[in-house]
C-alpha cells in the first residue's frame, strides 16, 4: 500500500491473511504477530483501528481492536478508501436498515402491524458494525454493546441510529442498553443496563413496552428479560407453527413468554400447553394470552423441560392431566452449548429432547424443533434428530428448514452469523 495510513499497523500470520481472503472477519490473538504505532509515533490504543498486513507487506483490512480479548481485531472494511469518519457509520447504519424494509417491509400479515415495527435493526458483523447489536421493539431501541471499540464510539452512534430512523418517518422514544452480558468482561467493560441519555430529551418513566409481533400483542419487560427482551429471531418460524395448528392439540416448551404458543393458538389449535422453567417467564406468557383474548384454549405449567417430557412418555394419567395427549410439539431449548467444546455433550441433548417428543406424538403429528446454538452446526443437529426418530422408532417427512429471521442476515465466509435452525416434521 503506497499511500500513508493515519492507524497502526498489525502485522498477521498467512493463516489469519487466509481467511480474512475468505471473507472471515475475526483475527484471533495468536495470529497477530505484532502491533507498530501508527506514523507519527501515535500509541496503539485499546479499541483503535488499525490497518492489517499479512508478513509479506499486504494490507488485507481495517479492523477495531480488542486488547483484552482473544478476538483481537474484528474487521471493518477491506476498502483501502474508507475513511471512519461519521458518514462511514452514517451509511452503515442507513444500508442496515433499508435492508431491513426489502426484506421484510412486505411480509406483514394481513391487517396487522409492519414487520419492521420489531425487528433487529443492526446485526453485528453481518451489518458492518461489529459489536453492536440494536433491537427495535415498537418505539424502543434497546442495544447490546459488546466491544471496546463499540463502547468508545456508542455516543457518535446512537444518535446516528436515530437520526437515521426519524429521519425516514419512524417515531423512537429512545434507547435502552443491554449492557450486562457476562462477555463484555472478556473486552474488559462493565456491566450495566438503563436508558441512554439523549440529549435534551427526558428519560423514559419504564422498561416496559407493549409490542406486537404477527399480529399479537406481547408485553415485554426489556430490563430483566432474556437478551434484548424477546427473541426476535424466530418471526418466521412462529408463523410456521401458525399454519399448522390448526386444530391441533399443542405441547410448546421452552415457551419462554409464550410466542410459539400464542402463534399456535391465533392459527385455531384446539388447546394449548405453554411450559417453561421460569415463573417469571410464566406469568408473562399468561398475561400475553390474555392481553390477545387467547386465555381460554391455553394453559400453563412452570417445570425442566428435560424432567417433564420423560413424565409424559411414563405416565398416561399426567399426560391427560395435561391436556394431551398432543398432536403438535414444539421445542425451542435455549442453547446447549456455548463453546466448541461442550458441543458432543450439547449434541445429546438435542436428541434427548427430540426422542422424547416423538414418542409422544402419534403417527400424523407433527414436529417443529430447532437449536440457537451457533457451534450446533445444521449436520449435527440433523445428525442429533435423525438418533432420535432411530431410538423412537419413527421415520420423519421434513416440511421444512428454515433459519433466523433477514433481519439477522447470516454473511457468507462468516460462520458465526448463522446460529439459528429451525425444523419441521410429519412423524410417519
Amino acid at each position: 500500500m503506497k499511500q500513508a495510513r493515519p492507524y497502526p499497523k498489525a502485522t498477521i500470520t498467512k493463516k489469519a491473511a487466509r481467511t480474512l481472503a475468505q471473507g472471515y472477519l475475526w483475527v484471533f490473538e495468536g495470529e497477530v504477530e505484532s502491533i507498530a504505532p501508527a506514523a507519527g509515533g501515535r500509541p496503539v490504543e485499546n479499541g483503535a483501528i488499525v490497518d492489517l498486513f499479512e508478513e509479506n507487506g499486504t494490507w488485507q483490512g481495517a479492523g477495531l481492536l480488542s486488547e483484552e480479548s482473544k478476538i483481537r481485531v474484528r474487521v471493518l472494511s477491506k476498502n483501502a478508501n474508507d475513511r471512519f469518519d461519521e458518514g462511514f457509520w452514517r451509511r452503515r447504519i442507513l444500508w442496515a436498515w433499508e435492508h431491513r424494509k426489502a426484506v421484510m417491509g412486505a411480509r406483514s400479515l394481513p391487517g396487522a402491524e409492519p414487520d419492521t415495527n420489531c425487528c433487529r435493526i443492526l446485526f453485528s458483523e453481518a451489518d458492518g458494525v461489529p459489536g453492536l447489536i440494536v433491537d427495535r421493539y415498537e418505539d424502543v431501541l434497546v442495544a447490546q454493546v459488546g466491544t471496546y471499540g463499540m463502547e468508545l464510539r456508542k455516543e457518535m452512534l446512537f444518535p446516528l441510529i436515530l437520526d437515521v430512523l426519524r429521519s425516514d418517518g419512524q417515531k423512537i422514544r429512545g434507547i435502552y442498553e443491554r449492557a450486562d452480558s457476562p462477555a463484555r468482561r472478556l473486552e474488559g467493560l462493565d456491566l450495566h443496563k438503563g436508558w441512554w441519555k439523549e440529549p435534551g430529551v427526558p428519560t423514559p418513566d419504564n422498561a416496559r413496552v407493549m409490542a406486537q409481533e404477527n399480529g399479537l400483542l406481547f408485553d415485554l419487560d426489556i430490563e430483566n428479560s432474556q437478551k434484548t427482551g424477546f427473541f426476535l429471531d424466530q418471526k418466521y418460524n412462529r408463523r410456521a407453527v401458525r399454519e399448522l395448528a390448526k386444530g391441533r392439540r399443542v405441547l410448546d416448551c421452552f415457551s419462554h413468554v409464550g410466542p410459539f404458543g400464542l402463534n399456535a393458538a391465533a392459527g385455531g389449535a384446539e388447546f394449548v400447553r405453554c411450559v417453561d422453567i421460569s415463573d417469571t417467564a410464566i406469568a408473562l406468557a399468561q398475561e400475553n394470552a390474555r392481553l390477545n383474548h387467547l386465555d381460554d384454549r391455553m394453559d400453563f405449567t412452570c417445570a425442566n423441560v428435560v424432567e417433564y417430557l420423560p413424565e409424559l412418555v411414563k405416565s398416561k394419567a399426567r399426560l391427560k392431566e395435561e391436556g394431551g395427549p398432543f398432536d403438535l410439539i414444539i421445542l425451542d431449548p435455549p442453547a446447549f452449548t456455548k463453546s466448541r467444546s461442550a458441543v458432543a455433550h450439547a449434541k445429546k441433548g438435542y436428541r434427548e429432547i427430540n426422542e422424547w417428543a416423538m414418542r409422544l406424538l402419534p403417527r400424523g403429528g407433527y414436529l417443529a424443533t430447532c437449536s440457537c446454538s451457533r457451534f450446533m452446526t445444521t449436520r449435527l443437529l440433523e445428525e442429533a434428530i435423525a438418533e432420535a426418530a432411530h431410538n423412537a422408532n419413527v421415520q420423519l417427512k421434513q416440511i421444512e428448514l428454515r433459519q433466523q429471521a433477514p433481519d439477522h442476515p447470516i454473511l457468507w465466509g462468516m460462520p458465526d452469523t448463522h446460529y439459528l435452525d429451525f425444523l419441521t416434521f410429519q412423524i410417519v
